[in-house]
């Protein structure tokens, strides 16, 4: 039986819950001779780490005078600090901007605008200093606006001192002063930074831990002391292309660079053997943590952060097309022109129609499935049809009440055909007929081609 767990408070504003989150030990993955433990900040009420940030920040700026009433917030940020401070400005009042790189989940955007949040979309693929810069674009904008606050958490010092108040103390009472290292990433800076200082004031042995994406200019600053050009990185909200002013990396140890590969399968490792549903930069974290762990060669006790929920990432890593789709799943080649199939017949990967349902269910199944196009299959699994966007808005133009009738009757009858042992030379008369490749042969029925799936074929191979 379970220790009964104390009555949770009753709050009179959802800012009131930011903060005093749980800490969960790592128990059914290889941590070597440590322990690991996770602080659950996914489970503050904006399901971020960044709700902790965005309170103080505004508190911060209404007592200096710099936000007015019925002001405007403006920020760059990779989603999660943007939500905080949609949770804080709903609150208190405040119209919000956001500037968000392009590379962002759609579901991070969505839930942006659902907020009340203005977004605004720029390159991912520039650095610092480029005038669609997101940090640039986003002080560009509060500078024309008289109403408005930049917050700058890359700038801000409430940041760090929202950390250094508030979860560095959290975490030191939690683990009953027993910690031995402490792995965080970087985004702004201001874990790192303000947990890393608190911690290293009670107990200066304790080791403070880079976690950074491949491609961040950090892991060869820290390890190496050297300066390198940015690249480039899917995990988002972690990883940078320039220092913070308010990241202090003399704390910082040793650091891990870990590919977007290892962080995404280490996030869905974490989620299918503990249960819990956390972010890509938590993936960059608990790799990093579980490298940590295996190397010491006497216990520790090491704590890392569920920065955020993974509920923002399912049509992301935790989605097996997308991952296939970029190259972090990989699947068996025939090495030929099935290797450029998207979704495989033969694996009930594909979405297909038969010839008698009704055109309404074809319309949802296209929605449901976000594809403009799908095979129709007889009883024998033989490609007999293809049903595409063009073939159902002429079948709503020309006739209202088609939507009952069935498929066969607005589907494209001309299959083109083209066998496995084909080029994708073969492919090219087919798509300049605006049309997709059935690949198929006597026995089987493989996939489709579209021009997508060969556009991202060649795109992997560059």
């Amino acid at each position: 039986m379970s220790t009964p767990r104390a009555t949770a408070p009753v709050f009179h504003n959802i800012l009131e819950m930011i903060g005093n989150t749980p800490m969960l030990e790592i128990t059914r993955i290889d941590t070597g001779k440590c322990r690991l433990f996770v602080k659950m900040e996914s489970m503050n009420p904006g399901n971020s780490i960044k709700d902790r940030i965005a309170v103080t920040m505004v508190d911060a700026a209404e007592k200096s005078g710099k936000l007015k009433k019925g002001g405007r917030i403006v920020e760059a940020t990779a989603g999660n600090t943007g939500l905080a401070l949609a949770l804080v400005a709903g609150q208190k009042g405040y119209r919000l901007t956001v500037v968000v790189p392009d590379k962002m989940s759609d579901e991070k955007i969505s839930h942006l605008r659902a907020m009340g949040a203005e977004v605004v979309l720029t390159r991912s693929d520039v650095a610092k200093g480029h005038p669609e810069y997101y940090q640039d674009v986003a002080e560009r904008i509060a500078r024309d606006d008289p109403d408005a606050y930049y917050v700058n958490q890359f700038a801000n010092e409430a940041n760090p001192k929202a950390h250094y108040e508030t979860t560095g103390p959290e975490i030191w009472e939690q683990m009953e002063g027993k910690i031995d290292a402490f792995v965080a990433g970087v985004g702004s800076g201001g874990t790192v930074s303000g947990v890393g200082h608190y911690l290293k004031e009670r107990n200066p042995a304790c080791e403070i831990i880079l976690a950074d994406p491949v491609g961040s200019i950090l892991t060869p600053l820290v390890n190496e002391g050297k300066t390198v050009p940015p690249g480039s990185w899917l995990v988002e909200g972690i990883g940078e292309d320039f220092v913070p002013s308010i990241c202090d990396l003399k704390l910082v140890k040793k650091a891990y660079a870990i590919p977007d590969g290892e962080a995404f399968h280490t996030a869905r490792e974490l989620l299918r053997k503990e249960g819990v549903l956390a972010g890509s930069s938590v993936g960059t974290l608990f790799a990093a943590a579980l490298r940590y762990c295996r190397e010491q060669t006497e216990p520790k006790r090491v704590v890392t952060l569920i920065c955020d929920n993974g509920a923002k990432y399912l049509s992301k890593m935790f989605n097996d097309f997308w991952m296939v789709d970029n190259g972090f799943i990989e699947r068996p080649k025939y090495g030929d022109i099935r290797d450029l199939i998207a979704r495989r017949h033969l694996e009930k990967e594909d979405y297909c129609l038969t010839p008698d349902l009704p055109v309404v269910q074809a319309i949802k199944r296209m929605r449901m499935f976000s594809i403009s196009q799908m095979a129709v299959i007889d009883e024998k699994d033989r490609v007999v049809g293809i049903l595409d966007e063009s073939d159902v808005l002429m079948a709503l133009v020309r006739d209202r009440d088609c939507s009952a009738r069935p498929v066969r009757d607005y589907m494209s009858s001309r299959v083109e055909t083209v066998r496995p042992t084909a080029s994708v030379n073969d492919l090219m008369p087919i798509f300049r007929a605006d049309r997709v490749a059935v690949i198929a042969d006597e026995k089987h029925f493989y996939g489709l081609i579209t021009k997508i799936d060969l556009i991202n074929f060649l795109r992997k191979q560059l």
